[in-house]
């Protein structure tokens, strides 16, 4: 999508003839990520602050086992679906030699897996299977962070792509749920002045008032952005909105209500108001 905006502002004939905001080409944000987002999966982060290889080579052990539990529950296949990419990723992640540096990693996960994988890191802290605390994280390139139009909230087609306040709330909302430090910044991805990033960091240290900080924070860290994108009107959001009321109880959202395409080609509207 930067590369396609950057064109458009250079000149290059992208844009739809219809519809000078869209491009006239598919593209890998707005087209395949936007519908991943909806339904609540993102790149959740981890890193192993004890910097050994054996602490992170246990994390993926954890998560596999999280997913593998998940999936084998799982009847909806749009979610499914994501659970079997991401469950063949952990499995190969050592394999594939994905760490540079620190001993880190970064999954896609929904709401559901985050919060049980983050609740088995903080056991195993305590129990003192993992040496070390363990900082939660994630890329700004996920579900609720970011309010980008022309990247990570491209997809939002009801003209509030270029709003910031998911972004914003996502950070206000993290910074009283638990978190342990929040950002709200500028830049990233598209350049300053083209987004709003809310982002956040999460200590688990094995203590109890880690794993509470942990269920509150990293469902809301999702969620937000899940109802956002369902009152735009993706299906996928819709759906999962529903389900995450009905895991959690406290959780009101507000539902859009969807006019029958009928009444648009059948209302008259006076030439005077």
């Amino acid at each position: 999508n930067c590369f396609l905006l950057q064109s458009s502002r250079a000149g290059a004939d992208v844009m739809k003839k219809s519809n000078q905001y869209d491009f006239r080409y598919p593209s890998y944000v707005q087209d395949i990520m936007g519908d991943i987002f909806s339904l609540g999966f993102g790149p959740f982060r981890w890193i192993c602050t004890s910097r050994k290889e054996s602490d992170l080579l246990k994390t993926d052990e954890i998560a596999r086992n999280v997913l593998q539990s998940l999936r084998a529950q799982e009847t909806e296949q749009r979610v499914a679906a994501q659970l079997d990419d991401n469950l063949y990723w952990i499995q190969n992640a050592h394999d594939n030699r994905m760490v540079v540096g620190t001993q880190a990693r970064i999954l896609y996960a929904n709401s559901a897996a985050r919060i049980q994988i983050a609740l088995a890191f903080n056991d195993a802290i305590a129990r003192g299977h993992i040496s070390a605390p363990i900082v939660l994280s994630r890329d700004h390139h996920d579900v609720s962070g970011t309010d980008s139009p022309f990247r990570e909230t491209s997809n939002i087609t009801d003209g509030s792509a270029f709003t910031a306040d998911m972004a914003v709330q996502n950070f206000v909302g993290d910074s009283f749920r638990g978190a342990s430090w929040c950002a709200l910044h500028n830049g990233g991805g598209v350049g300053f002045g083209e987004v709003i990033n809310g982002g956040f960091g999460l200590v688990l240290d094995g203590n109890k008032n880690a794993a509470i900080n942990c269920q509150n924070m990293l469902f809301w860290d999702v969620n937000n952005g899940v109802a956002r994108r369902a009152w735009s009107g993706n299906d996928n959001a819709q759906f999962q909105i529903q389900r995450a009321q009905q895991q959690n109880k406290k959780l009101k959202v507000t539902l859009r209500n969807d006019v029958d395409p009928y009444l648009f080609k059948h209302v008259k509207i006076p030439s005077k108001l």
